[in-house]
């Protein structure tokens, strides 16, 4: 009796340790975003484009972007990410008041993104890399003028504080 007690209790435990638990891997796929968080700054010339992340918390990450040319807000989109219902991370992005479109994740490590919509016309992919301190975001997808060609525009950012400051 006592030997088949060890065993069940054993089988429990093993039961309760391989048991998914949706909350706790949301948490775990958003929170491996968490190196995104901060502002994050490009300036070129009279051009100025901010993103700003927040940490992830309650299995999301909001980020807003703003590109300012001239001293005018020329552009702006709003961000979430989320856990997605077949587990990857989905990205909605609303940009300058445009319906949103969801892109999911298809790479993932502790230092970059990878997210793609193969039904989106431009762009089907959006990602971001740790370069360091600093952050390369990048769009991409099919070339308007190049039939089979690739268009990738790239977004070098420099960590900046948070502040209200010009």
């Amino acid at each position: 009796m006592n030997a088949t007690c060890r065993l069940l209790g054993l089988a429990i435990t093993a039961a309760l340790v391989l048991l998914p638990w949706p909350a706790f891997a949301q948490a775990a796929g958003v929170q491996r975003l968490a190196w995104l968080q901060g502002c994050w700054r490009i300036d070129a010339g009279n051009r100025i484009v901010e993103e700003l992340w927040t940490a992830p918390r309650g299995g999301t990450l909001l980020g807003s972007s703003r590109t300012v040319r001239d001293g005018k807000t020329v552009e702006h989109e709003f961000v979430i990410v989320r856990e997605a219902a077949d587990g990857r991370i989905a990205y909605e992005v609303s940009p300058s008041g445009r319906p949103p479109t969801v892109f999911t994740s298809i790479s993932l490590d502790d230092g970059a993104v990878v997210f793609e919509n193969l039904q989106h016309d431009f762009p089907q992919r959006v990602a971001y890399q740790r370069q360091g301190s600093d952050l390369l975001a990048w769009i991409e997808g099919p070339a308007k003028n190049a039939p089979g060609q690739l268009r990738r525009i790239e977004y070098p950012y420099r960590k900046v504080a948070c502040t209200s400051e010009p």
